[in-house]
């Protein structure tokens, strides 16, 4: 039998075996070789729930593989009343680090790369991606699994930077863009960064002074910023991000020599300027640059 999800043909070849020897075809006398409709009927049970499962599989290599429609190539995701939908698509791609632009350019030196925060639901990442996507950068999306603790994602994303710097020798530079708790990611790289090309780190609305101490995860408030980095902070105004304002203390603040620190204003297209929208207009301000 074939069966087909997309571009994926299933072909399940099924051989009955009776109790003898030999395989049997629609002739065999079933009173011969022990076999009944009841028998038959299980088989045919077990073949259904084989199917099913060989499909299920399917399904989720569909979901994972960028040459599937359903892959959150820049290009093909809508904002306005679709962007939720795309949002979905870029959290629904497996953990790692994913390449999201369907065609290079040619000119790109720039590995940039986006890593997103707790629960998110990749909405508020599509028009920043969109919007700092240019032509000498290669744009990619880090996702990782946000329950987790940040410093082991980030020592991941590390290496699948090495990774994809040694597969792109063109890519001479390295720009992340961290926001929320994926901002305390990123944060955690800019004491250690060990390979041998200078990155740019920014961490958006993150809680970098609220990490510390408050789980089990080895995330501690960096102290200094090593060679190589450029290390930017950008913070919301406490009383109008719906993730801080109920908390005394702004989380966002740390005392860092070296950092450029920038305060968001209330508004963004008159809209008032909280947590999600943070990576909006920080996006127009690093697109201009």
């Amino acid at each position: 039998m074939l069966f087909t999800y997309g571009r994926y043909p299933l072909k399940v070849t099924i051989l009955i075996k009776s109790r003898g020897s030999g395989m049997h075809d629609s002739k065999t006398d079933h009173s011969k070789t022990g076999y009944s409709n009841a028998g038959n009927s299980d088989i045919v049970r077990w073949l259904s729930v084989l199917v099913a499962s060989l499909l299920l599989v399917a399904c989720a290599d569909a979901e994972s593989d960028p040459e599937t429609s359903a892959f959150p190539w820049l290009t093909d995701l809508a904002l306005g009343d679709e962007v939720q939908e795309s949002g979905a698509r870029l959290m629904a791609v497996p953990e790692g680090l994913h390449n999201v632009e369907r065609e290079s350019s040619g000119a790109e030196n720039t590995l940039q790369i986006g890593v997103h925060g707790w629960a998110s639901r990749g909405y508020e990442w599509v028009y920043p991606l969109q919007m700092i996507d240019t032509d000498e950068h290669a744009t990619y999306w880090y996702r990782w699994d946000y329950q987790g603790c940040a410093v082991p994602a980030a020592e991941a994303l590390e290496a699948a930077v090495q990774k994809v710097l040694a597969e792109r020798p063109e890519l001479t530079r390295v720009r992340i863009v961290g926001h929320s708790y994926g901002g305390v990611l990123v944060t955690s790289l800019i004491e250690n960064w060990s390979l041998g090309v200078p990155v740019e780190i920014h961490a958006v609305a993150a809680p970098l002074a609220r990490a510390e101490g408050e789980n089990p995860c080895p995330y501690r408030t960096p102290t200094r910023i090593a060679e190589n980095v450029t290390f930017h902070e950008w913070r919301t105004l406490h009383h109008l991000d719906g993730a801080f304002k109920d908390r005394p203390v702004d989380p966002q603040i740390i005392n860092l020599a070296g950092s450029q620190v920038t305060r968001l204003p209330d508004t963004y297209n008159g809209r008032r300027l909280g947590h999600n929208w943070s990576i909006s207009w920080v996006a127009d301000e690093i697109s201009q640059r």
